[in-house]
């Protein structure tokens, strides 16, 4: 019979831009107030990367932070897989520039677009290669950079978004940590890009003077619609998975729900009833960084000694597709 590996992460990392864009800096731009952004979304500021930087830019600073956490060479890593929306291009893959800038080389490496949903895609994907033993070392690394595809004149969208990167480095171990269970799911009949999406820019609307006139290069939501879909999704995705752990609420350490919204956040913990002081919020820093925000705070719960060794933490999210996630790990 085949042995069958756990997974440990071993080292994470995380990256933001410099620049910090406030609310009172959105109040000069759109018809918005600090105090109805805070209110409405629990977001204070948000990081933006400069023209010149791309979603690997951020990548590869967040990968370098997670493998010197992990204390190991880039040469060791066998695999790359990179969460994003926001890819440099098309093709050649994201994933591609990043190893190249890590010096990784040689390793296999893609990307995958399951939008906010992608940070705990990519540990089960990893955790997959792993387990079987195809390969001993994996890097997981999102990188969002969404405020180059914002409409800085929507002002129900502009004040959501913010850039940065997060990564997690998993390897094969004997012990009995890693990624305990997890629950996947996806839903296509929500697939409507006005729910939550970009229209133009594939095959389906491509390029054009006329796509671009009418703004469909950036990012169209449905609000209202999403929360009620994104609590109800989340509370399920973390319900399986605990199931398939066989644990329960009271056994987990720490919650890190996707950052989208605040009231969101608090939501899900209201509906699945985990307190407050088991959920961990970094929205106001940085706003809604897609399938960043999970990396980020997994990487600033381990930093600031809010969890460590032997910790179980449950991670929940969501995005468009519609998908929706729950990773249950223990380091």
């Amino acid at each position: 019979m085949m042995k069958l590996w756990n997974s440990a992460i071993i080292g994470t990392g995380s990256y933001a831009p410099e620049r910090v864009l406030t609310n009172h800096d959105l109040e000069k731009m759109v018809d918005t107030s600090d105090e109805w952004i805070q209110r409405r979304t629990g977001m204070v500021e948000r990081r933006i990367a400069d023209k010149d930087t791309a979603s690997s830019d951020l990548g590869i600073q967040a990968s370098l932070r997670a493998i010197e956490n992990a204390g190991i060479e880039p040469a060791e890593i066998d695999l790359i897989i990179v969460p994003t929306v926001t890819p440099d291009m098309f093709f050649p893959s994201t994933a591609c520039f990043i190893q190249k800038g890590i010096k990784a080389t040689k390793c296999p490496a893609f990307d995958i677009a399951v939008g906010c949903s992608g940070f705990p895609y990519g540990l089960v994907i990893a955790d997959q290669f792993i387990k079987c033993g195809t390969y001993k070392t994996v890097l997981v690394v999102a990188a969002e950079t969404l405020t180059k595809i914002t409409d800085w004149t929507d002002r129900s969208t502009c004040v959501l978004f913010g850039d940065a990167s997060g990564a997690a480095i998993l390897q094969r171990t004997d012990e009995k940590k890693g990624i305990i269970s997890y629950f996947l799911a996806a839903d296509g009949e929500y697939s409507d890009f006005e729910l939550l999406g970009i229209p133009a820019g594939g095959s389906r609307n491509p390029a054009s003077h006329e796509t671009i006139d009418k703004g469909m290069h950036y990012i169209k939501m449905r609000g209202k619609e999403l929360f009620k879909l994104g609590v109800k999704a989340m509370a399920e995705a973390g319900a399986k998975a605990l199931e398939k752990a066989n644990l329960t609420l009271e056994d987990i350490d720490l919650c890190i729900p996707h950052q989208a919204n605040k009231r969101m956040i608090d939501a899900i913990a209201e509906l699945m009833c985990i307190p407050d002081k088991k959920m961990f919020v970094n929205i106001e820093k940085y706003g809604n960084t897609s399938s960043v925000t999970m990396a980020v705070a997994l990487d600033e719960a381990i930093k600031e000694g809010k969890i460590g060794p032997g910790s179980l933490v449950l991670i929940v999210s969501f995005g468009s597709g519609l998908t929706w996630a729950g990773v249950v790990i223990k380091l």
